[in-house]
């Protein structure tokens, strides 16, 4: 058995500072804190050749006396930490004493400080964590960093670094974090002598985000604020229509230290949940500010990940204030139907194919001052089965009703002609017009006018979302219809097992499944509001949901299976349909109830003024 030896001190530190340093963007990450915990109001990074050859990091916090800076890069020689009782309440960047002793023993280290209010300053040059020089100088209060030569001594991780290109690009996310943390800061990134980003340290959390993320991503957040239990959050969350490919664009901050969580994450996407487009990702910027000593940063050496004591308490406060951002988007426009136009799309009543054609020209009446926040009602709008029309629409023939008691008849309408009905945008500023109904497109979409805008909306993904909001409002079961010739279904070995393991929700959408042989099943019921067409394709969507939702807890599933439902009893893309139909789909839309499909999609896209002269070349 080989003897056991006690390490020399510098082999030590050397292996220590793997822990600390893995790449130049830990140095980055670690300079860049110190000088926040120095209390720094402006902090310059510079990176040359990736950082491995040169990395410099100036502050203009408080500085170090030259006692302070001859034993700064000892090893656990911290101002930050003074027993064990600092440990339950950490409100630094760093405590562990460890950062400047690790990038030393692996680098040639500059440092040239001074104290404020001391005469001068002091130099110290060190290699290899060896302190080689150290002298009086001047310079300005504050702090300067340079560390050259990274892991030259140690060529075993040498090896291992990757590109230039590489390696800088780690280095400037690593300062744009941290940056983005810290809002009252102004740090500036210059990379290889080119200026990366620039934030202007006024305190503000918008001035922050909208500097380092640009114009374009900050157009696409919305603030987010809550606080449960003495848990604060605050920042900004991304449109459900702007979703991401991935979750690099989710920044998570404890007391200002940029963090990695899972539960956060989770919290997140799950206040997203049926609007969101599947396989996407929501963007945010979120503080979560809480009791130092309700947080543990004491985990790993790189401090980026935490445990929190009350991990529900934060999970429900993310969770909340993110849904509260979504539930309280602005609104485009709160739509009073005007009283014709309300009795057109009221129970059926008999009326005229003139009538429905003036009707469908009817002016959606809105009000110019933004409605005040609040949750979407469900909205009910009855669903329409038909086969896509093989020739163009025919006027719609009257219906025959039952005679009704004699009442006062309401004086006609005025006739209206195109211009009058659409006049002509006139130069200068004018109030907010009211949305106008202008009518339907490739029986696809709908067509609103409201003042600069044109609105147009997919029918069928706002029906889906109506559909959707209607159902999982409800606690009752679906109601289901027998059919008379029942429906023979076989989806397959994992599909028909997906089916038989969740029986109980499949009835409760109004499916009535009798088992055959094998993998085969007789449909015998379908929900009332589903053709019984669409049932076999509706429930292989069902069980591919199910069978990919095994990790979804009760009521997620349940939503999945009502999205599928919801999709196949909407009206669909190329159906003739009724004006007093598009009028309800509309009036949603453009009230703000309805934003997006269970599935994520947009249900209208808007079109500016400036963007039509711009294609029609009135403007350049």
């Amino acid at each position: 058995m080989p003897d056991i030896h006690i390490l020399p001190p510098h082999l030590a530190d050397m292996i220590a500072a793997g822990e600390v340093v893995e790449r130049p963007a830990s140095v980055v990450k670690e300079l860049v804190e110190n000088a926040f915990d120095a209390g720094a109001k402006t902090v310059t990074v510079e990176v040359r050749g990736g950082g491995m050859t040169y990395l410099r990091v100036t502050d203009d916090g408080c500085g170090m006396t030259p006692e302070d800076a001859g034993i700064a890069f000892l090893r656990h020689a911290t101002s930050k930490l003074h027993d064990a009782r600092g440990l339950e309440a950490i409100g630094t960047m760093g405590f562990r004493g460890e950062a400047l002793a690790a990038i030393s023993a692996v680098s040639r280290v500059e440092l040239t400080t001074r104290a404020r209010g001391a005469a001068s300053g002091v130099r110290v040059v060190l290699e290899a964590g060896e302190i080689q020089s150290m002298y009086e100088t001047g310079c300005p209060e504050g702090t300067t960093m340079i560390v050259r030569d990274l892991f030259y001594n140690t060529p075993a991780r040498l090896k291992f670094m990757k590109s230039d290109r590489a390696e800088g690009g780690a280095c400037v996310a690593a300062a744009f974090r941290c940056a983005l943390g810290r809002p009252e800061v102004s740090v500036r990134c210059i990379r290889d002598g080119d200026e990366q980003f620039f934030s202007p340290g006024d305190s503000r959390i918008e001035s922050c985000v909208y500097s380092l993320l640009g114009r374009d991503a900050a157009k696409t957040l919305r603030a987010c604020s809550g606080e449960q239990d003495g848990v604060k959050v605050e920042g900004f969350i991304s449109s459900p229509g702007y979703g991401r490919g991935n979750r690099a664009q989710q920044y998570f901050y404890c007391n200002g230290r940029a963090i990695r969580s899972a539960a956060l994450q989770a919290a997140l996407e799950q206040a997203y949940r049926n609007t969101l487009l599947t396989g996407r990702f929501p963007a945010c910027v979120l503080y979560i500010t809480l009791s130092n000593a309700a947080v543990d940063v004491n985990v790993h050496p790189a401090k980026t990940e935490v445990k929190f004591t009350q991990e529900k308490t934060v999970f429900d406060a993310v969770h909340y204030a993110a849904r509260s951002a979504l539930e309280h988007e602005r609104e485009t426009a709160e739509v009073v139907l005007s009283r014709s136009t309300q009795k057109v799309a009221s129970a059926p009543a008999a009326y005229e194919p003139n009538a429905a054609a003036e009707n469908a020209r009817r002016t959606l009446k809105s009000t110019a001052a933004p409605a005040a926040p609040r949750a979407p009602e469900p909205v009910f709008v009855a669903p329409v089965v038909r086969e896509a029309p093989r020739t163009p629409a025919r006027p719609i023939p009257p219906r025959v009703t039952p005679a009704a008691p004699a009442a006062a008849p309401e004086p006609p309408a005025p006739v209206q002609t195109a211009l009058e009905q659409f006049p002509e945008h006139e130069s200068g500023a004018a109030p907010e017009a009211p949305a106008r109904f202008v009518g339907e497109i490739m029986n696809t979409y709908i067509l609103v006018e409201k003042g600069e805008r044109l609105l147009l909306i997919d029918k069928h993904a706002a029906h889906e979302r109506i559909n959707f909001d209607r159902l999982q409002a409800r606690s009752e079961p679906l109601m289901s219809q027998t059919l008379l010739t029942p429906i023979p279904f076989s989806p397959g070995g994992a599909a028909a097992e997906a089916l038989r393991e969740n029986k109980a929700l499949i009835e409760e959408m109004g499916f009535s499944l009798d088992p055959l042989a094998g993998d085969s099943f007789l449909i015998r019921a379908v929900p009332t509001l589903l053709n019984d067409a669409d049932a076999p394709s509706a429930l292989e969507e069902i069980a591919e949901s199910l069978r990919h939702g095994g990790k979804l807890d009760p009521r997620a599933m349940r939503d999945e299976v009502l999205k599928t439902v919801s999709c196949k009893a909407a009206i669909k893309a190329g159906w003739n349909t009724e004006p007093e139909e598009l009028l309800k789909l509309a009036d949603a839309v453009v009230s703000g109830k309805v934003k997006y499909c269970p599935h994520g999609r947009p249900v209208a896209v808007v079109l500016t003024r400036k963007e039509l002269d711009k294609q029609f070349m009135r403007i350049v």
